[in-house]
């Protein structure tokens, strides 16, 4: 939490707030398990409105509506959060008429008037959650309906009115209550209320030390220890900026005391943050949106993103360990360093909850629950174990964070439901898919290439769940059209979504590292996309050979998971210039290697053969080398 916030929010407004996220997880709680608790149990969209008013509410009074206001909390924030849950609450108690006398097409006139509120409510929201980019792709794509009929070619559609734009929008079920809501509704919230549990009962702490007792004593130990603990967090947390501002605080001044420059550091941080997004079990909020779009369960989803990123992290592994050997840097004091063994005993309830959580979600496919059951058993164990045992201040803590990070996600996507509803209503998603498809022909390296680089560009200015969320609508059909797997082709679109997170201009995850090392943000910046090179190449691997997301014969998955990792450790001794066995190498060494991981690359059992016997030339030439430069120094001395 910010200093800013909690001088805007002091007193009876907290109260509020924390009041907003407790009433708004007892609703989820009852709606996720059906309790039915003093009669209460909404049914349709009635559930979603509901939560929108009280996150939204919650939204408006936490992040202010200009600079001027993040110390203190003026009274039309009060006026504006108190018309976002007024107006959701008649919305929800009028759910079940909407839905059977279609007000999406004919309302009462109040009832339009209520819409075009929570429409004007929700493009505030998303203003000050989201910023003023996700704000101009929300209005631009949200009010395309009122002039679809007078763009040309494809782009065209039967034009909307006002009212029957801001009906569609508010009342129907394909925008500001779509899929994004209902994934936010229905399972994205139990997993926030996991992660905060798991922070408030020192979660993190286990994790750093796990970290630190497994790679600390290696060489250039503290930045594998960043590598690691920014993965389990950055997995929980589901944001690599929030990451950063925790784990970085403790890992960024570890690594400049054993020897890594300032903006080394930084990087190895905003990578290792941004692609804990990506990693299992719990990954980030657009995990969930991406099962609900393809129609599988979130375990599938789990599973496939689980050998890439375990790709990613073990190339920034490699790669910190090379740059270790060739600057010579060792490892963290053994005084620094906790056993595994007391780290384990100790942080059992983390594991066990963890356990449970992934248990529920590939076993018994209890995707809703299986969240709050792990909280359940975290907590439980928190009020018996002294080592755990919570504060009044840190339960209340625990709806703040709850209503806050919620209360963003919701402002968020419910103005991306915008941009979903404005394309759906007009059709012109399909169209923009077909006429890709078209201009493409049956090239799919263009039609990656083309995805790449939309897919980059937009994540410059959006979330990487607002990003996802607008390419699978127009890009996604269009890869899955030319032959591509379905869910590789929507893993390929995220990747390179997030990729903007490390690469300039942009490079909000660098910058921010950037901040709390006192670094250069343009240096860290290029420091991070050296260290991030596998990102830009991994999306290919996987789209191209689906047994990289587990997809195909056992065989075939190990084969490729083999040939994935050599390719990625010759690209890590590329970019680092160290070669194990050999030493350091130069350029021309460098670029060489590059050869064999190209080939590898390839998903083809020639070009893979033609790698390794590339590889095996490297060696033999890297040895020669090093052979006859010893030589001629022997001879010198």
């Amino acid at each position: 939490m910010s200093n800013s916030s909690q001088e805007r929010l002091e007193g009876s407004a907290r109260w509020i707030v924390m009041g907003l996220g407790a009433v708004g997880l007892l609703m989820t709680i009852n709606q996720t398990f059906a309790l039915k608790l003093l009669g209460f149990y909404p049914i349709g969209n009635a559930f979603i409105y509901y939560l929108i008013g009280l996150f939204l509410s919650a939204a408006l009074l936490i992040f202010p509506a200009r600079k001027a206001d993040t110390e203190r909390l003026p009274w039309y924030d009060w006026v504006l959060a108190g018309a976002a849950l007024g107006g959701a609450i008649y919305l929800g108690l009028n759910g079940l008429r909407m839905t059977q006398q279609g007000w999406e097409y004919f309302a009462p006139l109040e009832a339009t008037l209520v819409a075009t509120m929570m429409l004007l409510l929700v493009l505030e929201g998303v203003r000050r959650c989201g910023g003023w980019a996700i704000f101009a792709v929300a209005l631009l794509f949200g009010l395309y309906p009122l002039y679809a009929g007078h763009m040309p070619g494809f782009l065209w559609s039967n034009g909307f009115g006002w009212g029957e734009t801001i009906r569609a929008h508010v009342m129907g079920a394909e925008s500001i209550v779509g899929v994004p809501m209902q994934v936010v509704a229905n399972l994205i919230i139990g997993f926030v209320v996991f992660g905060i549990a798991l922070t408030i009962t020192g979660g993190g702490e286990f994790f750093m030390n796990f970290a630190t007792a497994l790679m600390g004593r290696s060489r250039g130990g503290p930045a594998k220890v960043a590598v690691v603990s920014s993965a389990f967090m950055g997995s929980l947390s589901g944001s690599a900026v929030s990451n950063i501002l925790t784990t970085g605080t403790i890992t960024i001044p570890a690594m400049k005391r054993s020897g890594y420059s300032r903006e080394y550091a930084a990087a190895v941080e905003a990578c290792a943050s941004t692609g804990g997004t990506l990693m299992p079990p719990v990954m980030g909020a657009v995990a969930f949106i991406m099962a609900s779009f393809l129609g599988v369960s979130y375990g599938e989803v789990m599973l496939a993103a689980l050998l890439p990123a375990v790709l990613f992290y073990l190339a920034l592994l490699l790669q910190v360990d090379n740059y270790a050997a060739r600057k010579g840097l060792m490892g963290m004091p053994a005084k620094d360093i906790p056993r595994v063994r007391d780290t384990l005993l100790s942080g059992w309830p983390y594991l066990l909850s963890l356990g449970v959580l992934i248990y529920m979600l590939l076993v018994m496919r209890l995707e809703s629950q299986a969240p709050y059951y792990a909280t359940l058993i975290l907590l439980a164990i928190a009020l018996v174990r002294r080592q755990q045992r919570l504060r009044i201040s840190q339960l209340l803590d625990f709806f703040y964070q709850l209503a806050h990070g919620v209360g963003s996600l919701v402002a968020v996507l419910a103005g991306i439901g915008l941009v979903v509803g404005g394309l759906s209503y007009t059709g012109v998603a399909g169209a923009f898919s077909r006429e890709l498809l078209l201009y493409a022909g049956d090239s799919i390296p263009l039609m990656l290439a083309a995805g790449a680089i939309t897919s980059f560009i937009l994540g410059m200015g959006m979330t990487v769940s607002a990003c996802y969320i607008f390419l699978s609508i127009l890009l996604a059909p269009a890869l899955v059209g030319a032959g591509l797997n379905p869910l590789a082709s929507h893993l390929f679109i995220l990747y390179w979504g997030m990729l903007s997170y490390i690469t300039p201009p942009v490079a909000l995850a660098a910058i921010t590292a950037a901040g709390v090392a006192g670094a250069n943000s343009t240096r860290t910046s290029l420091h991070a996309v050296r260290l991030g090179a596998v990102l830009f190449v991994l999306p290919f691997l996987f789209v191209l050979n689906p047994s990289l997301i587990l997809q195909g014969p056992l065989l075939s998955v190990m084969a490729s998971a083999f040939t994935a990792m050599t390719a990625i450790w010759l690209v890590a001794a590329a970019m680092e210039g160290y070669l194990y066995r050999i030493g350091s190498v130069g350029v021309r060494m460098r670029c060489a290697l590059l050869v064999p991981a190209a080939l590898m690359i390839y998903p083809e059992w020639i070009s893979d053969l033609l790698g390794f016997l590339a590889l095996a030339v490297c060696y033999l030439m890297a040895m020669l080398h090093t052979t006859k430069r010893a030589d001629i120094t022997k001879c010198s001395t």
